[in-house]
Order: C-alpha cells, then sequence, then structure tokens
C-alpha cells in the first residue's frame, strides 16, 4: 500500500502476522516469584532427567548422550544470512510466508488469482510504460497481495485511507503521484455508493426486482462520477501509480528490491533500517537475514516496531508471484496446493499430507517406530542444556491406554533438531538460562482421540502430533524478553521454512519441515555433545 514516502505502510487486506505475548508477573512479586521458580525449576529438571518412567519392553534405549550448553552458537549460525544463498533465501521465505494469500483472500487463492488476471493486459501496459522499473508479473504479484484483484478496495473503509488496485493513499497521490484525487468529493460519492449498495440487497431479498435494476443503473454511474474526481478508482491509473512510486522509490534507495519492501514499509523507514544497519545498498535478503538482536540490535529494533507486517512484505510479494505463476501454469495443481494448504491455521497439512502421514495408530505403534529410529526418544539432559524443559503432564493420558505417559516422549528426528534449535537460540538470544515449557509432542490415534474428550482445543482432524512431527511449547515466560526472542526466533525459522507454526490458547503448536533432519541435525549433534 502505498502512503506517504517518510512513513511506514500499511497493510492492505491481510492480517498482521501471530504475535506471541509475554505473560510477565507484576514487580513487586517478582523477587518472591524468582525463587519460587529457582526451586520449581531444580524440581523439574530432577523429575525430568529421569525420562519420564523406566522405558517399556519394546522401546528404544533413549538418547543419553552428555547433554551440551553450547548449541546457541550453531543454532543462531543456521538463521542468519550466508552469501551466495539469496535465491534460496527469497524461496524459502516466499514459501514460509505463503499461507495468508491462500487463506485469506477473498474467495480463495484461485479466485483471487483468477481476478487479478483479468487484469494482465493492463499489467504489462504499465509495467511496459517508459521508465518503469518493474517487470509484469513482479506488478501482478503487488496488485494480487494489496487489492486481491478488486478496484474498489478499501483498506480503511475511508477514501483518506489506501483505495483501488494497488491500494493508494490519498496524500500520496496527490502530493506524489501526480493523480486527480478530490477526497471531499470521492468521500460523499463513495457514502452514497455505499448506502445505494445497502438499499439493493433489501430491494433483492423482497424479489423487487425493477428497483434493484433501477438501483444497479444508479450505482453504475455513480462509480463512474467517483473515479471522475478519484483516479484511484480508475486501474490504468492506480496500475500507472504504483509504477511511479517504485520508479521514485528504486531512485531513492538503488534496488527494486528495497524499492518494493518500500511500498508498505515507507522510504524513510527502510532508510533508517538501513542507516542502523550500517550500508545503505544490500540486497533485502542480506538486510533481513542478516539482522537480529544480537547482530544487529538497533537495526532489529526498528524493525521489530513495526506490527503491520511491513518487515515481511517482501516475502509475500514473492509468494504472491508464485501463486499466479502456478495459476497460469497449472490451475489444478494450485487448487489440490490451496486445499491443502487451507485445511488448517498453519501449512502443516501441506508439509506433511495426512494421505502421506497417517499417523500411529496405538502405543504399539510408537514402540515400533522407536524401535525402528523413526523416532527419537527426547534426550532430556540435552534439552534442559539448552533451554528446554519437558512439562511433567506430557503424555499424562498413557495409563487409559496401559501404557508410560514416557511412550509419549519422542519426536521424528527432524523435529528433535527443530526443538533444540528454538530452546538453544532462544536461550542464547535471550542471555540467561530460562526455560521453555515443551507440553506435546507424539501422540497416536487412541491417544489424540482420548484427548478430543478431554478438551475442545484438540482438533477432531489430523493432527502432525500424530506422526511425531509437531510440538507445544507452552505460552508462559520468564520475561519480556524471552517472549520477544522467542517470537524472532519463530519468525526467522519460519522465514527459512524450517517451521509452521500457530498461537494456540495455551501453547504455541509448530511443526518441523521434512528437511530439517539434514538442515538442523548439526545443531542437535552440538547439544547432544558429539561435534
Amino acid at each position: 500500500m502505498v502512503e506517504r514516502a517518510s512513513q511506514r505502510m500499511v497493510g492492505a487486506g491481510l492480517p498482521r502476522s501471530a504475535v506471541v505475548p509475554s505473560s510477565t508477573t507484576p514487580r513487586r512479586d517478582r523477587a518472591f516469584l524468582g525463587v519460587l521458580v529457582l526451586l520449581l525449576v531444580i524440581a523439574l529438571a530432577t523429575v525430568l532427567t529421569r525420562g519420564g518412567g523406566p522405558a517399556e519392553r519394546g522401546s528404544s534405549t533413549p538418547i543419553t548422550g552428555k547433554g551440551s550448553g553450547d548449541a546457541g552458537a550453531a543454532a543462531l549460525s543456521v538463521l542468519r544470512y550466508r552469501p551466495g544463498s539469496d535465491e534460496q533465501f527469497e524461496s524459502r521465505a516466499a514459501n514460509g510466508f505463503s499461507h495468508p494469500l491462500y487463506s485469506q483472500v477473498p474467495g480463495g487463492a484461485v479466485a483471487t488469482a483468477q481476478r487479478v488476471s483479468a487484469w494482465r493486459e493492463l499489467i504489462e501496459a504499465a509495467a511496459d510504460a517508459d521508465g518503469s522499473p518493474v517487470d509484469a508479473d513482479t506488478l501482478e504479484a503487488l496488485v494480487y497481495l494489496e487489492s486481491a484483484g478488486r478496484p474498489n478496495a478499501s483498506a480503511t473503509g475511508t477514501v483518506d485511507g489506501a483505495i483501488g488496485l494497488t491500494q493508494i493513499v490519498g496524500e500520496t497521490g496527490n502530493s506524489l503521484l501526480d493523480m486527480n484525487i478530490d477526497l471531499e468529493r470521492s468521500a460523499v460519492l463513495t457514502r452514497q455508493i455505499a448506502k445505494l449498495t445497502t438499499q439493493i440487497r433489501r430491494w433483492d431479498a423482497r424479489n423487487s426486482t425493477a428497483a434493484a435494476e433501477r438501483g444497479r443503473e444508479r450505482l453504475k454511474a455513480l462509480r463512474i462520477e467517483r473515479a471522475k474526481v478519484d483516479q484511484r478508482f480508475v486501474p490504468e491509473a492506480a496500475l500507472a501509480g504504483a509504477v511511479r512510486y517504485l520508479k521514485f522509490a528504486k531512485d531513492q534507495l538503488g534496488r527494486l528490491d528495497l524499492a518494493l519492501t518500500s511500498y508498505h514499509m515507507g522510504v524513510g523507514n527502510l532508510q533508517n533500517v538501513l542507516a542502523a544497519y550500517g550500508r545503505k545498498e544490500v540486497s533485502y535478503v542480506q538486510l533481513y537475514f542478516d539482522v537480529d538482536p544480537q547482530r544487529s540490535p538497533r537495526a532489529y529494533r526498528i524493525l521489530s516496531r513495526f506490527q503491520d507486517d511491513s518487515a515481511t512484505y517482501y516475502w509475500r510479494l514473492l509468494a504472491a508471484k508464485q501463486i499466479m505463476a502456478a495459476y497460469r501454469d497449472n490451475p489444478d495443481d494450485l487448487a489440490r496446493k490451496a486445499k491443502l494448504i487451507t485445511s488448517k491455521a498453519s501449512r502443516e497439512d501441506y508439509l506433511h499430507p495426512p494421505a502421506d502421514n497417517p499417523g500411529f495408530a496405538d502405543p504399539a505403534a510408537i514402540a515400533q517406530a522407536r524401535d525402528d529410529g523413526d523416532l527419537v526418544a527426547l534426550p532430556i539432559p540435552a534439552l534442559n542444556a539448552n533451554g528446554v524443559a519437558i512439562s511433567p503432564a506430557m503424555g499424562e493420558l498413557a495409563g487409559r491406554l496401559k501404557t508410560s505417559p514416557s511412550r509419549y516422549r519422542a519426536l521424528r528426528r527432524g523435529s528433535l533438531a527443530t526443538l533444540v534449535t528454538v530452546g538453544a537460540a532462544v536461550r542464547e538470544l535471550t542471555g540467561s538460562n530460562k526455560i521453555l515449557t515443551v507440553t506435546s509432542t507424539v501422540r497416536d490415534l487412541e491417544y489424540q482421540k482420548l484427548l478430543r474428550s478431554e478438551t475442545v482445543q484438540a482438533t477432531e482432524n489430523y493432527s502432525a502430533h500424530t506422526s511425531g512431527w509437531a510440538v507445544d511449547i507452552a505460552r508462559s515466560y520468564a520475561s519480556n524478553k524471552q517472549a520477544q526472542m522467542f517470537q524472532f526466533v519463530l519468525t526467522r525459522m519460519q522465514a527459512l521454512d524450517l517451521i509452521t507454526w500457530v498461537r494456540e490458547p495455551a501453547a504455541i503448536h509448530f511443526t518441523a519441515a521434512s528437511d530439517t533432519d539434514g538442515r538442523l541435525g548439526p545443531v542437535l549433534e552440538v547439544a547432544l555433545g558429539r561435534s
């Protein structure tokens, strides 16, 4: 969305990412609770080091290698920028932040792509205009992301805000983009259009066909009149305005990827981030992935203040570009992908399709998977040493299945490597020994059925827990800093397409990607004292 170039851009049509809130205690209680928490942590570590009870017959011996607390640096290294890998970073980030572009656009991804494609001829003309810095495919993606292909889209419901196919703010259109925008007259006509639209619905509901038809003719005339006084409602003018903004932004910032980022963030805000980072002309890939709370605290603080997805706008733009390409190449495949992605509040069913990961049937199936090496028992000392504890309530329904809670303290190796990476990175960034508490790892289908009878939070559908790929971490934090660092690590791992995650009432639920063993396995080896 184009707003004043020196200010932050405001997202259009898509909600902000989930944010992990902290649950800190009042200052006057901290001294007492600090001692209490310390005692509880010591007691909990003593219990959990025993592994939740003796290993059952048929299960493999849990990993008991020496726990190493040195995995923090290794964890952060895999979350940071590496020169020469820009295309890989871009592709992963586009995937990681793609979910809202499937789940939260009007009618879904296929319907939205169809609407956007209807403007392709005008988009190509705008992109081919003299001085345009942007190609048609990228401009098309911007239309998908900004308005979902709706020429009358309004971000705020008022003409002062972002309007039209490319979501241009009125003041910016007048002062920077040389557009004809009479805000006062546009507001009057917009109110008349809204009132008449409501009346037409009533006529339709009463089957007043003639009145509704006359209303539609009047509505058409009002929209034509509004377009004459507000060019943001003229698709050709809206596209041309977006191109002029991108040209201006590229002249200011020196790169198209930075100009595209500024479409939402604002040129001035992005220049502030670059100044804090210490370099003016770097790729957005390098800027985003090289900035973190430890390495670039000033730049991180500026980026983290944007609670409107400004920092991830460029990745979502690339995701929209992928969707439009898929729609042109094979719309049926796009529809199948969209169905998997939108089946949950995260992309977990896409990362691990239920048809290919049916879940462990019962406790015996989990025991067999541990014997076969498909599941690995949680290495309690290594987890404790890297900022992770296991809730003693994990597997609490096991007795009703005549098995031990320890049966349900295991994960796929990739998920375990991901959990260790999360804990070690948060611990390193927080600079303390405060822990995150895991409340759930693997389940079987019988356990999942019991859980559904106990709590409404348990899904009626397929759960990635039943295949060993998912982890729940309690939303209870020792400090604001721990909560903020946890948020940072989750978002960065999402940007690397290592996890997909969702905020639940009591826990953060994340699912690891299938290639996490290869990508994060070295961090696990360090945590186990093997490297």
